[in-house]
């Protein structure tokens, strides 16, 4: 399996100005903020960096930290977009800023996957603050949206209004993935599009909890059996673990053995504007027919 990087681009409000020493310097429309970024293992670009914040991470190993202000920064977020897409960004204590800008390849390439399908079913599992959701929504998708923070749906919900898409055909639902994935197996749904951005280590409404490296491979078997040959797409993405695009492409491939279709594998990285170079940030798998 040949191994990809997809990459993305800076856009009006949002971009990665400058990187290394394990720190990466960004732009969230008005406002700079200073991140740790491990994978940063170079020199900056320039030296002195000048953010309206920083994220000072902790001395543990769960991803603890604070941020430190410099200057006045909005604590309840401000809006940024995307394309046609609008949402909060907002300051948060797991160093995120609401959404995951790297993403935004991924959401380019499943529209592209469902385009010409009439009113396409799409799934976003761990759908986070709906970005993903309401950039498929946006495109005439009917999108099933499933977090098992209510916070994280209620802040979905509130970027949907934000982008004028409050009475867009979007079920939120706050709910376990693997227990959703499960229920909808046995009803017999399909749907020709899923979206997988799982994280390490979570926790369901019910206090289930969720570790990537043991339970994976059950969902992917899960998403599967909602597929079928008339389906487009499945992507996955998979952060801040020690495993290879590699191995969850092999995963996929057997798991999709008996579909008609593709399974790619690789990067997912961040253009830097200082110097051009990949910041990258994630490893994927996908299905596409």
């Amino acid at each position: 399996m040949t191994l990809q990087t997809l990459v993305g681009e800076p856009w009006p409000d949002y971009g990665l100005i400058d990187s290394g020493d394990g720190r990466k310097l960004e732009r969230y429309g008005p406002y700079h903020f200073i991140r740790p970024e491990p994978q940063a293992l170079w020199v900056p670009a320039a030296a002195g960096w000048d953010a309206d914040a920083e994220f000072v991470p902790g001395s543990d190993e769960e991803g603890g930290g604070r941020w430190t202000y410099h200057r006045a920064v909005p604590r309840d977020g401000w809006p940024l977009g995307w394309d046609d897409v609008r949402f909060t960004a907002q300051t948060t204590p797991f160093r995120h800023l609401g959404f995951f800008p790297d993403m935004a390849p991924v959401w380019l390439w499943l529209r592209e996957r469902l385009a010409g399908v009439d009113s396409p079913e799409a799934l976003n599992l761990f759908g986070y603050t709906g970005v993903g959701s309401l950039a498929l929504a946006s495109k005439g998708a009917r999108v099933t949206h499933v977090d098992a923070s209510k916070k994280s749906v209620d802040a979905a919900r509130a970027n949907a209004r934000l982008s004028g898409l409050a009475d867009a055909p979007i079920r939120w639902l706050i709910d376990d993935a693997a227990k959703f994935v499960a229920r909808e197996r046995r009803r017999g749904r399909r749907y020709d599009g899923i979206l997988l951005d799982p994280p390490k280590f979570g926790r369901g409404p019910e206090g289930e909890v969720w570790r990537l490296e043991e339970h994976l491979p059950a969902l992917i078997a899960g998403c599967r059996a909602l597929l079928d040959d008339r389906s487009r797409c499945l992507f996955l993405t998979v952060y801040a673990v020690r495993m290879s695009a590699l191995a969850i492409g092999e995963m996929l491939r057997q798991a999709f053995a008996d579909l008609p279709g593709t399974v790619e594998a690789g990067e997912l990285g961040v253009r830097e504007e200082a110097r051009g170079l990949v910041l990258p940030t994630a490893i994927w798998a996908r299905w596409s027919n």
